[in-house]
């Protein structure tokens, strides 16, 4: 489960979204969170649900490879979905048992929220995939430019952000070693409560704090080897201008984002079948 996080890292090849501006894909992202916490139907969620599989299939990711990312918040995503099932008594009863009920709008609950969280991570998912550290990096520094005037440390916060995207993939590389290490010594990290559970994990997460800690002093030190001093003076071979395709693509997200948006206020079928007198 380790390895199935796809959260900060970069899938190298070449596509359409793997050439667009880091700051079109930031925006990107931005407002399809919005988007999917702003549709309420399933109509919406079936939109959002092509529109991220058309920038899949444009990326050129394999679906396998990105699906692998939901195995890491299948915990989460199971307990969460339950908790809304289980918990919610508002709207018509469906099953009702000893001190189990279910309603409408507790299975609506629960499946919006389970398609939301599915969303929000393979969309953030598409974006680190598609986008190199170092260009993640400029792209947050270049859209957070104006919060300079204001004496906003940009750079620095922008740089804290890359470093600790490219740090997910190390650090989970680093602990699925540190396991398979334990593990051939006789650890057991599977078996027992969740207490016994919780103390087996002890002897990862100390030689883990300690790998992350020398790996964060060693950078530092690289860094100032290097006369790093934040962006004074600061040139880059590559500077980040607007093409046409980038153009286009902050139409076709906005345009999007508005499809979302007006699939809101679309009458579901059952509205419609009551309307007609049907129902």
């Amino acid at each position: 489960m380790i390895r199935d996080i796809t959260i900060g890292q970069y899938y190298p090849v070449d596509s359409p979204i793997h050439r667009l501006d880091p700051r079109v894909k930031l925006a990107a992202t931005f407002l399809f969170i919005i988007g999917i916490f702003c549709i309420d139907n399933f109509l919406g969620f079936g939109l959002a649900i092509l529109m991220l599989a058309l920038v899949v299939y444009k990326a050129k990711i394999p679906f396998s490879y990105l699906l692998r990312g939901l195995k890491a918040i299948f915990i989460l995503l199971i307990f969460s979905v339950v908790m809304n099932l289980f918990l919610n008594r508002q709207g018509e009863t469906l099953v009702s048992f000893w001190i189990i009920t279910i309603t409408d709008q507790g299975v609506y609950t629960a499946a919006f929220l389970g398609l939301r969280l599915i969303l929000l991570v393979l969309g953030s998912s598409v974006m680190t995939l598609t986008t190199t550290p170092l260009e993640l990096t400029d792209g947050i520094e270049k859209a957070m430019r104006p919060l300079k005037k204001i004496r906003v440390p940009v750079h620095e916060i922008a740089m804290m952000m890359s470093i600790a995207l490219r740090f997910i993939p190390i650090l989970l590389e680093e602990t699925d070693k540190i396991m398979k290490a334990q593990q051939a010594r006789g650890a057991d990290f599977e078996s027992g409560n969740i207490l016994q559970r919780a103390k087996s994990m002890v002897p990862i997460l100390v030689p883990l704090f300690i790998s992350a800690f020398r790996r964060a002093d060693d950078l530092a030190t690289a860094m100032e080897a290097r006369c790093y001093r934040g962006d004074v003076g600061r040139t880059r071979m590559k500077e980040m201008v607007y093409r046409v395709q980038d153009k286009i693509a902050y139409v076709v997200i906005f345009l999007g984002l508005a499809i979302l948006i007006a699939s809101r206020f679309v009458p579901s079928l059952p509205e419609i079948l009551r309307a007609v007198g049907i129902l």
